[in-house]
């Protein structure tokens, strides 16, 4: 097809579809085409606004490594992960949900750890955490046999694979839940941190003068067959920016009661102030499946 203004552009790539034989592949290719197009026209998008942008994309990319992932950093900051999420769960959409984004740090093969076990693998000081859990379908029946991946940053705000004084596998491990629907674990409390600003990402947070931050939370994965795997993340309730995630993650019922003690500890060796984490998991009926790992 000739063009012969700007108007006939958009039909002429549409046209250019028609033969996709997938349905849902031509539903989602036109829809971007159609929003695309109307976003340059919208905001009459230069020629160096456009050469930007593909640079930008092209930076996500090559700052993406094993051990970085630009891309769902991106994703998340401009709140379109947490868009999906909520699309995609509770119903359909049609309720508050639990689930929540996957985070760049998941990895597969967290150590295997007994009931009421820790996952603090090296020195990591900080306040004792002591987490029971339970976890229920949707008519209130306690799940047993639920796989339960944990994983948090430390108190100083890393995850272990971004910094060299963690053991490996430090602050993750993997639970079973009892007959009763429980499990629990003994960690540090998280502690809220920024996000990398070494990318492109950190360049659109600068200049939209954002602060970088993500409340204190710790992260979840829960999953057993005849359930839709639950992605998860427990936030800290009384952190500063709850109300200020940088990626947009926080909904209330991810919001946890983190309890402060000063005695009394479930364990001997611990002296001083320490927390207490109850929460509860409710799991949808659905489809058991394993995200693909952003970092490896």
């Amino acid at each position: 097809m000739i063009i012969e203004d700007e108007k006939g552009v958009t039909p002429a790539v549409l046209k250019a579809m028609e033969g996709t034989t997938n349905a849902r592949a031509r539903q989602i290719m036109e829809a971007l085409v159609r929003h695309a197009h109307a976003f340059a026209q919208e905001v009459q998008l230069t020629e160096e606004e456009f050469e930007y942008g593909l640079d930008f994309l092209n930076r996500i990319g090559k700052t993406t490594n094993d051990v970085h992932n630009e891309a769902i950093l991106f994703s998340d900051t401009i709140g379109f992960s947490t868009l999906v999420c909520l699309m995609n769960n509770g119903k359909n959409g049609a309720s508050e949900t639990a689930a929540a984004l996957l985070g760049p740090f998941w990895r597969m093969h967290s150590p295997k750890t007994e009931n009421g076990g820790s996952i603090v693998r090296s020195d990591t000081p900080g306040p004792v955490l002591f987490a029971d859990c339970l976890v229920k379908d949707q008519n209130g029946n306690p799940l047993a046999g639920v796989e339960i991946d944990v994983w948090q940053s430390s108190p100083v705000g890393l995850y272990e694979n971004q910094d060299d004084s963690q053991a490996d596998m430090n602050l993750r491990g993997k639970f079973i839940s009892d007959a009763q629907g429980r499990f629990s674990f003994r960690s540090v409390t998280p502690a809220g941190y920024p996000i990398p600003l070494h990318g492109p990402v950190g360049d659109l947070i600068r200049a939209q003068n954002r602060r970088h931050f993500r409340p204190a939370h710790l992260h979840f994965l829960l999953l057993k067959e005849g359930f839709k795997t639950l992605v998860t993340q427990v936030f800290v309730d009384q952190d500063k920016d709850l109300d200020n995630d940088v990626v947009f993650g926080v909904t209330r019922a991810l919001v946890g009661n983190y309890v402060k003690h000063t005695s009394n500890a479930p364990a001997p060796d611990v002296t001083g102030e320490w927390y207490s984490l109850d929460y509860t998991f409710v799991m949808e009926k659905g489809v058991a499946k394993l995200p693909h790992p952003p970092i490896k």
